[in-house]
């Protein structure tokens, strides 16, 4: 199985270093024949609005978009979890998503950068809490049928699945913790 980290901006190395702790083939990817090879993605935390105008100008927004509408396996986390929303509220004016997650995702709901926190977080599928680390974090306003929350803050859920597709609106890959990597990938077909 290759997992891919979309490599247009943000945590890449530090999702590459826990998927490679896990044993897992991971590359980057910035190319829609690199996109092509993945079994999985990974859609990592940073800033949505570059993200997704860095992978309309290299061509992938499309890409990207029809994969994961054929079913391609997603983990998204913070700006991840932001593009796979089918709607977004406080984007910026005109700012795309990827879709494939029926959820209404607030951006930086939690607030600015100097809100930022950290707290230790149950999540569904998981013995112990995991260290969330919430970075002008998203929040899921509202899940569609069959989206299923994982994990919930401020009253909010901030970890999300459906099928293959796991969002997370902190991040899992800052500290090393690598059991909402596996979490996703017991999702993804072998």
């Amino acid at each position: 199985m290759r997992v891919g980290v979309l490599a247009l901006q943000g945590d890449v190395r530090e999702h590459l270093a826990v998927l490679s702790g896990l044993g897992v083939e991971a590359s980057r990817v910035r190319r829609v024949a690199e996109l092509d090879r993945c079994d999985a993605l990974v859609l990592p935390g940073g800033e949505s609005t570059t993200i997704a105008r860095q992978a309309g100008l290299v061509g992938l927004l499309e890409p990207l978009r029809v994969r994961i509408a054929a079913g391609l396996p997603v983990l998204g986390t913070c700006a991840g979890m932001v593009l796979l929303a089918d709607r977004l509220l406080d984007g910026a004016p005109g700012q795309p998503t990827l879709g494939g997650l029926d959820v209404t995702v607030r951006r930086n709901a939690f607030g600015r950068q100097v809100d930022s926190f950290e707290t230790d977080l149950a999540v569904a599928g998981l013995a112990d809490p995991v260290h969330a680390v919430f970075i002008r974090a998203p929040w899921v306003e509202e899940v569609g049928p069959g989206v299923e929350v994982l994990a919930t803050a401020a009253g909010h859920p901030v970890a999300v699945r459906r099928g293959a597709v796991l969002a997370t609106a902190f991040h899992p890959e800052v500290d090393g913790d690598g059991r909402i990597h596996e979490l996703f990938l017991q999702g993804v077909p072998v």
